[in-house]
């Protein structure tokens, strides 16, 4: 056979030449790119929880996982226990600080504690307890009482003159008065002739005339701006509710008031 004219084939035995290194290149690069996954596993991946982006190039181009749920799903990479574990570390909280104060300054409330976290948990420790606490309690305010006090109030006609045999003595405390708006007037007042002029929304001036005792004020004399009650002392079944709106040291009501009793 005549041989082959030069430079025929050479050009067919190169282009074989290059695919062949071209495949051995890439199978080269495809088993470091493996075996490089497969070394990397868990380190600085470990991560706390459920997490299903914190996984690694496992053996067989499969994924493997660094998550604490990996356990459950029994897909770890297979270093997980010596990287995960070995860097986990648990929370440690400090001591539970004082309850504070009632929310409520009358009746049923709640009342809450914390504390503070000394050692922040790192990827695979148990995570952190509750940080806050809280339980009823019933607020029992000084104020309170006053509050429940009921007012007992008459007309200003029963005002005690000087002249009186029970005129106030000389050194009875001196009056101070009260303003409120009604809020609640029972249809009982209609009996009595001035119990009959109290209207819902009316403002009543009330004063008190020295009190009862050594105490420096009258019962029932309401909280500024809370809906307290009263009862009318001489008209059967007349009461309601009011809300003080100021108090007047040294006051004397003017005439067609009212007097706590």
């Amino acid at each position: 056979m005549p041989a082959a004219l030069p430079g025929r084939s050479g050009p067919r035995r190169r282009r074989r030449l290059l695919l062949l290194c071209a495949g051995w290149l890439l199978a080269a690069a495809c088993l470091a790119g493996a075996g490089a996954g497969a070394g990397a596993g868990c380190r600085h991946r470990c991560c706390p929880g459920r997490n299903n982006e914190c996984w690694a190039a496992g053996g067989g181009r499969a994924r493997c996982y660094c998550d604490e749920y990996c356990e459950k799903t029994g897909d770890c990479c297979e270093d997980y226990g010596a990287v995960c574990r070995r860097a986990a570390l648990d929370c440690v909280v400090g001591p539970w600080g004082p309850w504070g104060g009632c929310s409520s300054r009358c009746g049923a409330g709640s009342t809450a504690r914390t504390r503070h976290v000394a050692v922040p948990p790192r990827p695979g420790g148990r995570p952190c307890p509750d940080l806050r606490q809280r339980r009823g309690c019933l607020g029992d305010d000084a104020l309170c009482r006053t509050a429940k006090e009921v007012a007992m109030i008459l007309p200003d006609s029963f005002k005690r003159r000087p002249g009186d045999a029970a005129a106030p003595r000389a050194d009875a405390p001196p009056s101070y008065c009260g303003f409120f708006r009604l809020k609640q007037v029972g249809a009982a007042c209609r009996r009595g002739a001035w119990s009959s002029r109290l209207r819902r929304e009316q403002r009543v001036c009330v004063e008190c005339r020295g009190a009862a005792g050594s105490s420096p004020r009258c019962g029932g004399d309401g909280l500024p701006g809370a809906r307290t009650f009263w009862t009318a002392a001489a008209v059967a079944g007349c009461q309601g509710s009011w809300v003080r709106e100021a108090l007047r040291e040294r006051c004397a009501c003017p005439r067609r008031s009212l007097l706590f009793v």
